[in-house]
Order: structure tokens, then sequence, then C-alpha cells
């Protein structure tokens, strides 16, 4: 029996100003989609809030301008010729983006196959950030402000010959999110992610924001025998910098292909869903290693409860 895989294309994104509007931005998508058809991919990953500049970073008291980011329905006029550009090459992928439904306004994922139809939807639920204003801030982050928690758990799908699933951002640095994906046997997690190489709330060298990244990457997929594939918003945004750093990280936990750059950049890379399997049955055999009477507190409890 021949050996299962996906051929991925990690698209990174370099910077997406508050000027450039969505077509401009779908067209440098539609390249991507052709450079991954020419290197024979099969599902293509774009970032998070792949279809504008990263928002949260500015406060807006008018809700008729933050809904401006959103997106109401998928595909829309904008995001129409991508779907129709990725069935006509006979591409799968993901995209993130602001989007306002009747039950909220999430930052949300999708999966899209090969023949354009939206086949599974991921809802962020690691939101980070503050809900106030704080201008003494070099920058804001209002994803509590702008965001409502998901609402769809971690689901995964059987799709292009596997069973994938995905999470956005900083849900990568939270072991929570792997899990539950892995005890239901994902085999490749996708996500896309902006993060800023300053921290507003500590300082810290750039270094370490991108060491923080790919140790959540590598950690979350060594733990749950899982490919993981993250495309990064890269380079300077109106002048506020985006790590960039997207990779695909192999069950193994090492790092199998990663972008050089700060800006539109493809990385391709044949993943082997089978390599999954002896992580899976052995170090981390759940079905005869994990204990969950002993796990309560994972559930019961979200701040720490220090001993008397």
């Amino acid at each position: 029996m021949s050996e299962r895989s996906i051929r991925i294309a990690c698209a990174q994104l370099g910077p997406i100003h508050l000027a450039d509007d969505r077509s401009a931005v779908v067209e440098r998508m539609i390249a991507l989609l052709r450079e991954a058809k020419r290197s024979d991919g099969d599902l293509v990953v774009f970032p998070e809030l792949a279809l504008t500049t990263f928002f949260p970073r500015y406060f807006m008291k008018d809700q008729n301008e933050v809904d401006g980011f959103f997106e109401t329905e998928m595909p829309n006029d904008a995001t129409a010729p991508l779907f129709a550009e990725a069935k006509r090459l006979g591409l799968g992928f993901h995209l993130g983006y602001a989007e306002l439904a009747p039950d909220g306004h999430f930052n949300t994922a999708i999966l899209v196959d090969r023949g354009g139809r939206i086949i599974g939807k991921y809802r962020k639920i690691h939101l980070p950030g503050h809900s106030d204003h704080r201008p003494e801030a070099p920058f804001q982050h209002l994803e509590k402000r702008y965001f409502d928690v998901g609402n769809l758990g971690f689901p995964v799908w059987r799709a292009f010959g596997g069973i994938v699933g995905m999470c956005i951002c900083n849900d990568r640095r939270w072991p929570e999110t792997f899990r539950v994906m892995g005890l239901q046997g994902v085999e490749m997690v996708m996500l896309g992610y902006n993060t800023p190489e300053h921290n507003i709330y500590h300082d810290e060298p750039a270094h370490r924001r991108m060491f923080h990244h790919l140790l959540s990457l590598q950690a979350g997929a060594y733990q749950n025998g899982t490919w993981v594939v993250a495309a990064a918003k890269a380079g300077s945004e109106d002048g506020h910098v985006l790590i960039g750093g997207s990779a695909i990280v192999a069950p193994t936990g090492e790092i199998a292909a990663r972008a050089q750059s700060a800006e539109d950049e493809l990385v391709v890379y044949e993943c082997g869903l089978d390599a999954c399997s002896d992580f899976k049955r052995n170090v981390f055999n759940f079905d005869k290693h994990r204990r969950p009477e002993h796990y309560g507190r994972i559930v019961e409890q979200t701040g720490v409860i220090e001993p008397d």
C-alpha cells in the first residue's frame, strides 16, 4: 500500500497595509496558488486574517468601522476569484479571516476542498490581548474587544486523504489545543498567525518571540504525532513589524521546512501522513498511557490555585 501524503504549500503573506484593499490582497494570494500548482501542491495554507491588515492593533470606537474589516459571507465578491482559481487549479486551501455571523464576531479559519467547497470551519478560542483602550502602548492588541470566543470547539475532518484540524495564532501556545485534536487522531494541524515582533506587556528580544513560536509548533507536533503547518503574516505593516517564520513541522517535532523572508513566500513540502503512526502507536499511545482521572484540574479551573 502506498504511503499517504499531502503536498503542502505554506503560503506566507508579506505586509498588508491599511490602505490595501481586499482585491489587491486576493491577487497576491492567487499568485501564490499558481506557484503552488507549479510545485505540484495539494493544499495551500494562508495566514490568520489574511484579507486585511492586522486591525486589532488599532482602537476604533465606531462599530461600523470595525465591521468593515469583517466578512458577512464566504465566498463574497472580493474572495470569489480566489475560490474560482483554486477550483480551476484543483487545489484545496485554508483561509483565515474576520467573520461577522448572526451569533457573533469571530476570528475564523475555513478549509476548502479541491472543488471550491467549504468543508470545515474553526473559530479562534484563545483570544489574547485586552479590551480596553491603552493609549500609552505603542500599539493596541484588541482581539478581546473585537472578537467573541470561538464556539465550535476543536473539530477535525477527514480530508485530503487524512485527518486534519485547524487552530489560529495564540491557540498554538496552549497544549490543550493540540491534545483535543490529537485525541481525535489528527494527522495535520493547519494554522495562521499574526505575531508582532514587540510584546506590549513585557520587554523581550525579538529572537525569543521566534523561539517561542517555533517551540509551540514543535511541541504540539511531537506530543500528538501530527504534522503542523503554520502560515504567517510577516514584515512591517504600516510600521508595525510581524515576525514571520512560517514553518512546516514533522510529527518528530523537527522543522521540515521554513520561510526565509518577511514577504509573500511559498514553502512546499511533501508531508507523509503515515509518519504519524509510529508516535501514535508507541510513545504517545493515548489509550495505553493517558490517565485522565488525574487531569481534572485542566478542565475544572482557569487561574492558578497555590497550595496552603
